[in-house]
């Protein structure tokens, strides 16, 4: 962990507070391009906004995939208050960035919440016709 680590996960930090501050979930991030320089930041806006999704981390993936090139998001780093949540992860890996760095883990995130509500979880059937969902995908990645 550099010092230049340090300092823009404490940047992030203050995004989670003005998040919070706003009415939202606390956690905010940042992207930061190879060359050191802030490309953009984000805070959770998902109360205010209305919207589930509203995740700074998701925000700065989908900003990436629009606006870098595969190299410059290669050599990108996001600076995140909290570990990205599974949605969040899918889409950071999608955009191409290189690298994530958090000041909270999930495990500690957890610990911070209250217990979840067992029961309440989403049921998931199948895979019921993998060789008919096969079919469009076959041959689509090299």
């Amino acid at each position: 962990m550099t010092d230049d680590d340090v300092r823009f996960l404490r940047r992030a930090l203050e995004l989670a507070i003005s998040a919070r501050e706003g009415g939202n979930p606390p956690f905010g991030s940042l992207l930061v391009g190879g060359d050191g320089a802030v490309l953009v930041e984000e805070r959770n806006s998902s109360v205010t906004d209305s919207d589930i999704t509203a995740h700074p981390e998701l925000k700065l993936a989908r900003w990436a995939g629009r606006e870098l090139d595969p190299a410059a998001a290669a050599e990108a780093t996001m600076y995140t208050s909290c570990q990205p949540c599974g949605m969040c992860a899918g889409a950071i890996e999608r955009s191409g960035l290189g690298r994530v760095v958090f000041a909270l883990s999930a495990e500690q995130l957890a610990a911070l919440k209250p217990p979840p509500v067992t029961g309440l979880g989403v049921r998931l059937d199948g895979p019921a016709l993998p060789d008919e969902a096969a079919v469009p995908v076959e041959g689509y990645y090299p």
